[in-house]
């Protein structure tokens, strides 16, 4: 089981397969590197390098949760770059994976040899991060697998024509059946960590100058359709900025596609052929 220690000191999960440009795939907020199997066929021909961030799935939970930042985050990818010898890599990054290439761009460019963003961009809205603080760090309700699978599809904003068998997918990776109920299966100091630095009230960092750090890199962006956290006029204005960036908006998918749907397939595809030439 491939970890590396960071230089503080916490021991981070990893996979690293296939051959070609490094890949490195970042999840979202409270996921980790499993969310990224469904599409692993269609980045063929990529180094696919899979992280858990500190405090979620196979990896350390940090004694400290004001750890727990973009900023540390970022570092920790640094870091694990440097431990696999990496001069550059290109990021799949969904929603907070999508900020931590932003951040990266501001930090690290020339490290960055490509993003594609996945439903997030350099603008985020209020109720799509309401929604997420809301069940941030919480045990779900349900006591079993077998019932979130059987609600967890209708709670699910914005999504249509998801299989049953895909929310069974989706509460096996991310919940743990106890005897209690279930639970989450990442540090719910998360949440603390992210209130400290959550104030809705607040003017929203200017990010589109870190977006604009990536101009000459392959980027892409994916949107779900019903996203509530990636608005159809951050995707329109990101192509503005970047004419040649490669955009895809999936229907019936809310934050965040799976990308294994055809146009998530399709965009990954192209952007590959970017980073390949």
């Amino acid at each position: 089981m491939p970890r590396f220690t960071t230089s503080d000191n916490l021991s981070l999960h990893y996979t690293d397969e296939g051959e070609g440009p490094a890949l490195l795939c970042l999840s979202g907020l409270t996921r980790n590197g499993a969310d990224f199997g469904y599409t692993m066929p269609a980045l063929a021909g990529c180094r696919i390098i899979r992280l858990d961030y500190r405090g979620r799935g196979q990896s350390d939970w940090a004694e400290d949760f004001m750890t727990y930042t973009i900023a540390r985050e970022s570092q920790d990818v640094l870091e694990l770059m440097d431990h696999l010898g990496l001069e550059s890599a290109a990021i799949l990054g969904t929603s907070r994976g999508g900020l931590i290439a932003l951040t990266l761009a501001a930090i690290a460019r020339d490290r960055v040899a490509g993003v594609c963003f996945v439903d997030v961009g350099p603008v985020l809205e209020l109720a799509g991060l309401a929604v997420v603080v809301d069940y941030l760090g919480r045990n779900p309700i349900w006591k079993t697998l077998d019932e979130a699978v059987e609600v967890i599809g209708s709670r699910m904003a914005g999504f249509a024509n998801v299989p049953q068998s895909r929310w069974r997918e989706e509460v096996e990776k991310h919940f743990i059946e106890a005897d209690g109920g279930l639970t989450i299966n990442y540090d719910p100091k998360l949440r603390d960590a992210v209130l400290a630095g959550f104030d809705p009230t607040a003017e929203a960092p200017d990010l589109w100058p870190l977006f604009d750090a990536l101009k000459g890199v392959p980027v892409a962006a994916i949107r779900g359709s019903n996203s509530d956290l990636m608005s159809a006029a951050t995707l329109d204005e990101m192509q503005r900025r970047m004419p040649g960036m490669i955009a895809a908006v999936v229907p019936d998918r809310g934050h965040v596609p799976f990308l294994d749907e055809a146009e998530s397939v399709a965009a990954l595809r192209t952007w590959i052929e970017d980073l390949n030439r």
